[in-house]
């Protein structure tokens, strides 16, 4: 099985699956040649996995990737190339591009905020017919990128001078990708350096994981997206949700009826929505057409496998199998230890003393992704209003033991940082 851009941390939770002495996963390209760079190179990108394919000593029985784009979007590809099963590129862009996704959502259902496309280097004024608050997105990044949350006209303007600024990186490859598509005259106007506005949706945030074999869909669960109080940033995401079971089912059903609509087929989804309890307004925030891996230790916290085993059985032609609540633990998080502003690590915590901090806290699992040296602005996978600078892997037997190991364990990491 080939996975584009395997990195340590997906390779340990593959090799920790129950079937996993049935595979042999195979790195197909590195995930600094695919997100860790200044510019991506889709098309030579392409060619470069083909030819590792092609150089194979055995057969391609699977290509399988975790990560956005350009993963995302070279996986069917890859696919088709060598094959193997996996979904079409057309269902995956329509997922992917936030305002072509938005337009696909609105044939079928009515629970998305109210949206338009703009041009970041023209459009200095709001969209007629939006209020404020507001989201002004790309249409395609990752993690978050330049996507911001704006109050009145001053923010928006602030925040599309950003937008123009930065939006090549992604805009322009994923041209190249769209450019492979028969596109709606509306998505092909713009292209890859658009904006979508959206009004801004409030309430509690979820993501639904599921899968569709066959044309049909499945959804196997429901995560929590807990936001901080002091940015809009994450503060962690929970397994099992909180949410009522009725919500959780009419999301259900409006996940469903979104991916058919699309096309996906032979893949993993996530749908992101919110829900206002006080009422029980339900809004679409975006379909990712694969699964999420930050949920992987979550899923095998609480049901005892990871969700990586849906999308390998997937990918091999098999049906799914997720057990459930069969795991170690009743509830379980991938938290994440932020700094809020930017600055240049000067100290991280060492090996020894990751070692010891995952020994001392039980159910903990602590992955470092700062090192010495590092600028935060400068490192990718951020979002744009604080930085990560290590996820902890976090089971307990309720909120109040998770909310206590993290606590315990941040403590046990030293961090310094100059600014």
């Amino acid at each position: 099985m080939f996975v584009l851009g395997l990195d340590d941390h997906n390779r340990d939770v593959l090799e920790q699956l129950p079937d996993a002495d049935q595979y042999r996963f195979l790195p197909l390209l590195t995930i600094e040649e695919l997100q860790e760079r200044a510019e991506i190179p889709v098309l030579d990108l392409l060619r470069k996995a083909e030819a590792q394919l092609d150089a194979s000593d055995g057969q391609v029985d699977a290509v399988i990737g975790f990560w956005d784009f350009p993963v995302s979007t070279m996986v069917p590809l890859l696919c088709r190339y060598a094959g193997t099963p996996g979904p079409s590129l057309e269902a995956v862009v329509k997922c992917e591009h936030k305002y072509w996704s938005r337009l696909e959502q609105q044939k079928v259902i009515d629970e998305y905020p109210a949206f338009a496309l703009i041009d970041p280097d023209t459009d200095d004024d709001p969209p007629e017919g939006l209020s404020f608050p507001m989201w002004v997105k790309p249409v395609k990044s990752f993690s978050s990128d330049l996507a911001f949350g704006v109050h009145d006209v001053e923010q928006y303007r602030a925040a599309i001078a950003r937008i123009s600024g930065g939006i090549g990186r992604v805009g322009e490859p994923f041209e190249k990708v769209m450019d492979q598509l028969d596109l709606p005259a509306e998505v092909a106007a713009m292209g890859g350096r658009a904006c979508v506005v959206e009004e801004a949706a409030t309430g509690q945030q979820v993501t639904l994981e599921g899968y569709v074999q066959n044309g049909k869909p499945h959804v196997y669960g429901v995560v929590d997206t807990v936001n901080r109080s002091d940015v809009p940033s994450q503060d962690r995401f929970q397994y099992p949700s909180s949410l009522p079971t009725h919500t959780a089912e009419r999301m259900s059903e409006i996940a469903q009826r979104v991916v058919r609509q699309v096309g996906l087929d032979q893949t993993t989804f996530n749908v992101e929505f919110f829900w206002d309890p006080d009422t029980d307004r339900v809004r679409v925030l975006e379909v990712n057409p694969r699964h999420s891996q930050s949920h992987a230790e979550l899923f095998a916290d609480v049901d005892g496998v990871a969700n990586h085993r849906v999308m390998l059985r997937l990918a091999l032609g098999r049906d799914p199998e997720l057990p459930r609540r069969e795991g170690r633990h009743a509830v379980a998080a991938k938290c994440f230890l932020r700094r809020l502003s930017d600055g240049v690590a000067t100290r991280v915590p060492t090996r020894a003393e990751v070692t010891a901090a995952e020994r001392d806290v039980p159910g903990v699992t602590v992955d470092v992704i700062v090192r010495e040296g590092d600028r935060l602005s400068e490192l990718p996978d951020q979002d744009s209003y604080s930085y990560k600078i290590a996820n902890i892997y976090v089971g307990g037997a309720d909120q109040g033991e998770l909310a206590d190991r993290f606590d315990r364990c941040a403590a046990l990491l030293p961090f310094e940082f100059e600014d």
